[in-house]
């Protein structure tokens, strides 16, 4: 997927003016992208900090910021982003005692993060006017979704016994594992229940990263000098971000691009335009995890840390 699609867009632009463009770039606007990209990185850390701290697992700052450098990077350098959940969990399993508590968290974080990320749609699409009814976006249905997903995400902290009753069926695979995971998630997901204003911190960061990211690609539109708003922004990068999680494509190569092509076409942009932005900011993404590769290096030379696979 993520060949033929970039293969069917590069046919279609001049990719003599991409390059050009991509050179001439403003490099105090690219160092602003990047300036923001790490602001991200501090507040994802931040919030899952609150996360933890609601399930009485205490960790330094640092440690979460550099747990998450490393994430960043195999989420960056594998196919999906599954590898950098994978060491989130790892890395704050021993402090936790559990992997399923130290999972359920990251999974909270991630629904979390996704509730952020649709509220900044919504807002996006209803403070926003260039975007087209023809786009098939409304200010309505990203409303909807939020509202969905929000009533939805509540049984599981409010009844949180009856919600994973959900996964009883799984009991047939090994009854005695199965029920010791639930219990564990259960009561989990019950201290989350008391802790309200660790969720409530932690969906605020949620919107502030969100909100951050859009800022990042408008900083990466405004250094080639690409006429497109935040508020555009706030709904189109939300929708690049849900298409990449789809497992068609390699690290959201082409999908990306496509998503990006689609709505800028409908704002009046140039398709040229809607790959400039997709590649470069991938670019800088890609050159900051760069730092988490760098990190996991050390740990495995100080020997304070295995392979994840």
């Amino acid at each position: 997927m993520s060949l033929g699609l970039l293969v069917l867009l590069f046919t279609r632009v001049d990719t003599a003016r991409l390059w050009e463009v991509a050179r001439t770039a403003s490099a105090a606007w690219l160092g602003a992208a990047l300036a923001l990209y790490l602001v991200m990185i501090l507040v994802s850390a931040w919030r899952w900090g609150l996360l933890l701290n609601a399930q009485n697992i205490r960790l330094p700052f640092t440690k979460l910021t550099s747990s998450f450098l490393v994430a960043t990077f195999f989420n960056n350098f594998l196919p999906s982003n599954i590898g950098g959940d994978v060491i989130r969990v790892a890395d704050t399993a021993p402090a936790a005692g559990s992997k399923t508590i130290a999972t359920t968290v990251v999974l909270i974080d991630r629904g979390i993060g996704l509730l952020g990320l649709v509220l900044i749609a919504a807002l996006g699409a209803t403070l926003g006017h260039r975007l087209s009814s023809e786009s098939g976006i409304s200010p309505g249905i990203l409303w909807a979704g939020f509202g969905t997903a929000s009533v939805l995400a509540l049984p599981a902290l409010v009844a949180p016994d009856r919600f994973m009753r959900l996964l009883r069926p799984l009991r047939v695979l090994n009854p005695e594992w199965v029920d010791e995971r639930i219990s564990r998630m259960t009561n989990a997901l019950a201290r989350f229940g008391d802790s309200r204003e660790a969720l409530v911190g932690c969906f605020v960061g949620a919107v502030a990263v969100q909100a951050v990211l859009v800022g990042f690609y408008l900083a990466v539109a405004l250094s080639m000098r690409i006429p497109v708003g935040f508020a555009e922004l706030a709904v189109i990068v939300p929708i690049t971000f849900i298409v990449q999680m789809l497992p068609v494509s390699m690290n959201g190569f082409g999908v990306r691009e496509a998503t990006f092509g689609f709505y800028f076409t409908r704002l009046g942009l140039s398709l040229e335009s809607a790959l400039l932005v997709s590649f470069m900011g991938a670019a800088l993404i890609m050159l900051i995890s760069l730092s988490g590769g760098l990190v996991y290096l050390a740990r495995l030379r100080a020997g304070g840390a295995e392979s994840p696979a």
